[in-house]
């Protein structure tokens, strides 16, 4: 880790809200090669915005994009997709391999042009019926996975490569400020080879900042870093973008890096957005069993709704602690939510028990156990690493969670 200079990010900061005056900043080597949330029948479970947020989403928008579809052949990519990013906002959109993520970064940089649906950047129109502003004309910047710097350039130079319409001292100063501001303040002269991936991305971050992009967008850009240095540049990607007041959009299907780093999560799925919100929000209260499933292990079990309480087979839950429960399903069956951290596993005899260990898998610091409960209901505990469990051993799961549960009807 490298010490942060505070007094070049508030340089910096200063510089891009006043305004530099680049022209091409999506990059020109990566150019030349190349809604609404969907919501369970529950909806009254989707109350996430506080007053705060509601204020927050009346800011200006960076971004807005409208009903946009995008067919390659046959396959449908983007469906009508709606969503907008506010002004300063690190959103990331999050999915398996191709449920349209990528697409949807494509379109709105101007890779691709979509088959139906409108782009806004901000007051202007990019993308409509009858307006297709071509990429290198919408003032976004773009980090791809490869980084794609120029080997023959040094990081300095890299860096300058969009600025020529500065003078030569304006654009020393503007790249001197962004490699000190991602901490390379010392590599200026050393070329991408001699530098290491968590370095290159640096420099790849700074070229794309260095001509004040309107909106930034990040194609997966730790997926060539190691596990270590992944977590290190994903903080430090985040810091960065929040000193400079870049809006970003960012593309991964690393839910932990999604989760870490946004300010809001669009989880995607077939081509559209089944959920958009708080990374706490999206995970504690997922809309859809597909984003239930996708943001991390999930196990349900069934409960009955008996009056003030919900029974499941292995504790009754005061009914207050089902998140946004709907009063339609009162005395129906209703599947509850449960994570492996909510629950813990003891080992028990044959009459104490509710369960049996079908599955053990060691993660290092802890242990992931599957349990087959007596009531047929299959779920996971997370444990220490120094608790063991034996496989078809005889457990009591009991849950240990105290904070409210989510839930879906047993149809859903």
């Amino acid at each position: 880790m490298y010490v942060y200079a505070s007094d070049a990010a508030s340089r910096f900061a200063a510089c891009f809200r006043r305004g530099w005056h680049g022209t091409a900043t999506l990059d020109r080597e990566a150019t030349m090669a190349t809604q609404g949330t969907h919501r369970s029948p529950a909806e009254t479970r989707n109350r996430d915005a506080t007053d705060a947020e509601r204020a927050d989403a009346r800011r200006e928008t960076a971004l807005s994009v409208d009903g946009v579809s995008k067919s390659f052949g046959t396959e449908q990519a983007v469906e009508d997709l709606s969503l907008s990013v506010r002004k300063g906002e690190l959103l990331t959109l999050l999915g398996p391999s191709g449920c349209g993520k990528t697409t949807t970064l494509r379109l709105v940089a101007g890779l691709e042009q979509p088959d139906e649906g409108r782009i806004e950047l901000g007051d202007r129109t990019v993308t409509d019926d009858e307006t297709f502003v071509a990429p290198e004309e919408r003032d976004v910047g773009v980090v791809f996975q490869g980084f794609a710097l120029f080997p023959h350039l040094t990081a300095a130079e890299n860096v300058a490569f969009g600025l020529e319409d500065l003078d030569g001292a304006e654009r020393d100063e503007r790249v001197s400020d962004l490699l000190e501001l991602v901490g390379l303040a010392d590599q200026g002269e050393a070329y991408p080879d001699e530098l290491s991936g968590g370095q290159q991305q640096r420099v790849a971050l700074a070229r794309s900042l260095a001509p004040e992009p309107e909106i930034l967008l990040l194609d997966e850009p730790f997926s060539n870093l190691d596990v270590d240095l992944r977590v290190e540049m994903r903080e430090e990607v985040r810091r960065i973008l929040k000193e400079s007041g870049v809006t970003a959009i960012s593309v991964t299907h690393d839910q932990e890096e999604a989760l870490s780093i946004s300010d809001r999560v669009a989880v995607m799925h077939d081509g559209h957005i089944e959920q958009l919100g708080r990374p706490e929000a999206v995970f504690q209260r997922p809309t859809s069993r597909f984003v239930a499933g996708f943001l991390g292990h999930a196990s349900f079990l069934t409960g009955s709704v008996d009056g003030d309480d919900v029974e499941t087979p292995i504790a009754t839950i005061d009914r207050d602690r089902i998140y946004g429960f709907a009063p339609e399903y009162d005395d129906a069956d209703i599947d509850v939510l449960v994570r492996p951290d909510d629950l813990m596993a003891v080992s028990a005899d044959e009459e104490d028990a509710n369960g049996r260990i079908t599955y053990r898998r060691y993660l290092g610091p802890s242990v992931l156990y599957r349990v087959e409960l007596d009531s047929g209901n299959t779920i996971e505990c997370m444990h220490n690493h120094s608790e063991t469990l034996d496989l078809d051993s005889p457990v009591r799961v009991t849950l240990t969670a105290d904070h409210e549960l989510a839930w879906f009807p047993v149809d859903a």
